[in-house]
């Protein structure tokens, strides 16, 4: 089922805002420092000076350029698009999205859910990563693509929700970021929260423990220890760096 409605505009929150700010305070005070003793020094000072001024101006720039990057107004929609065109949600009642963060999945897989679904969205919602992370923001931008989101702060990998409790359950590009300790937990509570008549959706990026060079080998086999039966993989390119996303569409039953 496709949704037709025009495209608002969405916040995502700004990501890795403290790392950046940090880079561009350190570059601007090193700048700084650098104009200072190019105009007082002598030649081999402004020399050392100029080099360290515009090594700051080159770090700082960077930093500066990539503290909304992506922007966080901006979606990109193959990778979601990719991992709905695998999942079987026509009939979805109740779907849990977790690790939705500020909203961006929810978005992303808004076209593919049924209009009457109802969708809960985990997350942790820590602002450390993303300035801006936040229940408020996810039930936002879910609203604002068409979906009753209802926040929940949890863990993946102790879902506090009951066994079989949605007819679909995804996790986009979340996986990756949790402790190793933390990983074979988090698909066994995908696999116990999903119905037996369910799908489980991954989108995942090309990112997997030293030594594991196959992310799509990799990733089909996290789902297939907990007893999930793959049904359907695509991957899509990313634009902007190497490797791939990974689609995978899993199912309790054989």
């Amino acid at each position: 089922m496709t949704r037709t409605r025009p495209l608002p505009t969405y916040f995502f929150g700004v990501y890795h805002w403290r790392e950046r700010l940090r880079r561009i305070a350190l570059s601007a005070a090193v700048l700084f420092v650098s104009v200072g003793a190019f105009r007082r020094g002598g030649w081999g000072v402004r020399a050392v000076a100029a080099v360290l001024g515009l090594g700051a101006v080159a770090r700082g720039g960077d930093a500066t350029r990539r503290l909304c990057s992506p922007p966080p107004w901006t979606l990109g929609r193959r990778k979601y698009d990719a991992l709905g065109t695998v999942l079987d949600v026509d009939d979805a009642n109740r779907v849990l999205d977790v690790g939705c963060g500020s909203g961006r999945s929810l978005v992303g897989l808004a076209p593919h859910l049924p209009d009457d679904c109802r969708v809960v969205g985990l997350d942790t919602f820590d602002d450390r990563i993303i300035l801006g992370n936040g229940p408020a923001l996810a039930r936002r931008n879910g609203a604002r693509a068409g979906l009753d989101v209802a926040p929940v702060a949890g863990d993946a990998s102790r879902l506090p929700f009951g066994a079989g409790a949605f007819d679909a359950v995804t996790a986009c590009r979340v996986t990756h970021d949790l402790p190793a300790a933390k990983r074979d937990a988090a698909f066994a509570e995908l696999r116990r929260v999903c119905a037996g008549d369910g799908t489980v959706g991954l989108l995942e990026l090309p990112i997997t423990p030293d030594g594991v060079d196959d992310h799509e080998a990799y990733w089909r086999r996290c789902l297939e220890d907990v007893g999930l039966t793959v049904q359907r993989v695509t991957t899509v390119d990313r634009p902007t760096r190497e490797g791939s996303y990974v689609a995978i569409a899993a199912t309790p039953q054989g």
